[in-house]
């Protein structure tokens, strides 16, 4: 893989890992396109990147709320055990064009039910151990590529009550120990086994630094004044785009 690819799909790793729109979905379709190798080692080296642009960016936020971290550890478990027991069947057959295409447009449903049925009131201080496991169980549908981790915990946080804006903070928060597992355990197999060089490794490491820094600092503010909808509609209209694309036989 030469740098060119590399830093491409870092900027596209940062910016949609954390909009509502699935980094690994649009990973797997710039992959497609560019015919560039698919590989989920990559991806997660390139996570490793998202990991520290969260733990810079809610630096503060983690020193006040680390009386929550049991919280936070019950809404990344069921995601980390689902990884772990179904990451060579998500490989193997998931990472294809449908299945995106598919998870791109079905789970704007949970998108669209936080929106209408969420009471939007609480903060992170009042979730308690019941809310944030209905959130690591959303979490972990995120397995599908073009789910989007963000979007489905973000969801889940509105329907347990959770502000916009405080739903994605906890989003974020809860996402951050699995990237952090996925992209060291992925990442130490890529370097030992030889398939990217290091020096590329880290370039994509930082160029999915910077773009996540971007990405975190849009959608913060912006939650606090507008919906998910502009991102649902992004979803379908790229999901309907794709459909025809693979009807056509193009992808």
């Amino acid at each position: 893989m030469t740098l060119i690819a590399i830093l491409f799909l870092s900027f596209v790793q940062g910016l949609t890992e954390f909009l509502p729109i699935s980094s690994t979905g649009h990973l797997i379709l710039f992959e497609k396109f560019f015919n560039i190798p698919s590989s989920l080692e990559i991806d997660a080296f390139l996570h490793l990147g998202s990991f520290f642009a969260i733990l810079i960016y809610f630096w503060k936020d983690l020193m006040k709320i680390w009386s929550l971290r049991w919280l936070i550890f019950v809404s990344a478990l069921p995601g980390g055990i689902a990884g772990l027991v179904l990451h060579h069947i998500v490989e193997s057959y998931f990472r294809t064009p449908l299945v995106v295409t598919l998870a791109l447009l079905v789970m704007t449903l949970p998108m669209i039910l936080g929106e209408r049925l969420g009471q939007k009131s609480l903060r992170i201080g009042e979730l308690n151990i019941g809310k944030a496991l209905f959130i690591g169980f959303a979490q972990a549908l995120a397995l599908i590529p073009g789910t989007s981790r963000s979007g489905i915990t973000i969801s889940a946080g509105l329907l347990v009550g959770l502000k916009r804006e405080e739903a994605a903070r906890y989003s974020f928060l809860a996402g951050a120990p699995l990237i952090l597992g996925a992209g060291l355990y992925e990442g130490l197999k890529l370097v030992k086994g030889g398939t990217i060089p290091t020096d590329l490794a880290f370039a994509g490491f930082i160029g999915s630094f910077i773009s996540s820094l971007v990405a975190i600092a849009f959608l913060i503010p912006f939650l606090k004044k507008y919906s998910l909808y502009a991102f649902i509609f992004y979803r379908i209209l790229l999901g309907c785009l794709l459909l025809t694309l693979i009807f056509l036989k193009i992808i």
